[in-house]
C-alpha cells in the first residue's frame, strides 16, 4: 500500500510541477495531494515536500488553518479565465460551455471563500 500512496504523490506532485509551467494546470491541489499521499508513503518525502522552500508554506497553510495565499487566489483565477476563454474562442458547444462555466464558478466560490494565508 506504500507503494501505491508513493507512486500516487509522485505523480500528483509531477502534476504539480507541471502546472507552474502550464496555465491550464493548477499547482497548490496537486502539491496538496502529494503530501496527503506521501505522509500515508514515506516520511523523508513528506519532510521533504513540508520543509521545501516553495511548496512548504501553503501545505502548511492548508493543513493548519484551511487557508490559500492571495497570490495562489489570483493565479487560480488568471488560470480559470484563460481556461474558460479559450474554450469560448474554440466555440464550444453551449450545453459544455454552461457546465464549463458552473464548474468553475463554484471553484472560484470555493478558493475566494476560503481565508486568507
Amino acid at each position: 500500500m506504500r507503494a501505491l500512496w508513493g507512486l500516487a504523490g509522485s505523480l500528483a506532485l509531477l502534476l504539480g510541477l507541471l502546472g507552474v509551467l502550464l496555465p491550464l494546470l493548477p499547482t497548490v491541489p496537486f502539491v496538496l495531494l502529494a503530501g496527503f499521499c506521501f505522509a500515508r508513503s514515506s516520511d523523508r518525502l513528506h519532510r521533504w515536500l513540508v520543509s521545501h522552500r516553495s511548496f512548504g508554506p501553503m501545505i502548511e497553510n492548508w493543513q493548519n488553518k484551511g487557508a490559500i495565499s492571495r497570490s495562489a487566489k489570483v493565479a487560480a483565477t488568471l488560470s480559470v479565465a484563460l481556461v474558460f476563454s479559450i474554450s469560448v474562442g474554440f466555440q464550444l458547444a453551449s450545453e459544455i460551455l454552461i457546465i464549463q462555466g458552473v464548474t468553475l464558478s463554484c471553484v472560484m466560490l470555493f478558493i475566494w471563500t476560503r481565508p486568507e494565508a
